[in-house]
């Protein structure tokens, strides 16, 4: 009878738990840490991606061009929910915690993964955007930013497309003017 309760509550060992898929979860790290941070998950074999944008700081005798986390104390991996995945990333010197309710962490949908990437790979010119979690969502056809998908606001006139990252609440902006936009 314990054997078939613990067998139950384990689903490593339970055969009516299914397998576990992996899933992109966003994880909190240190200030100024999110690059160590992925080295090591990445030494431990665990996918990463850390989006990373270039900007030119200025200083009172020179100017250089750094390259900085896109979302500042984040970074996201892909792992399977169980306990062992979950301590090799927590155990990572500079992880506060995964995003999410207690710590748990939200599984984070494959295309809005893709979306960033698609967004930065594109250099296309884009603004931080507040989040948004209610509006109309739409997906891009046609051009290079083709099958994105975001919610579409106007600002000062002209349309733009907000791509979310719904666990971490961060937003990026893009100008999809000339862009043929269908709702979802």
């Amino acid at each position: 009878m314990a054997a078939c309760a613990e067998a139950l509550q384990n689903p490593q060992t339970n055969p009516l738990a299914g397998e576990q898929s992996e899933n992109w979860y966003a994880l909190h790290t240190r200030a100024r840490h999110e690059k160590m941070v992925e080295k090591r998950l990445q030494e431990r074999g665990v996918p990463t991606f850390l989006p990373m944008v270039t900007e030119v700081h200025r200083w009172s005798d020179r100017k250089k061009r750094v390259e900085l986390p896109l979302f500042s104390c984040y970074l996201f991996a892909k792992l399977t929910p169980s306990k062992v995945d979950r301590l090799r990333v927590l155990n990572v010197e500079g992880v506060f915690d995964f995003v999410g309710v207690r710590g748990e962490g939200i599984p984070i949908p494959e295309t809005q993964i893709d979306a960033v990437r698609a967004l930065l790979e594109g250099q296309l010119s884009w603004s931080s955007h507040p989040f948004l979690k209610i509006g109309q969502r739409v997906r891009i056809k046609g051009g290079a930013l083709h099958g994105v998908e975001g919610i579409l606001v106007s600002r000062s006139g002209d349309s733009t497309l907000v791509i979310s990252v719904d666990a971490i609440q961060r937003s990026l902006a893009v100008r999809v003017e000339g862009y043929d936009v269908e709702a979802i």
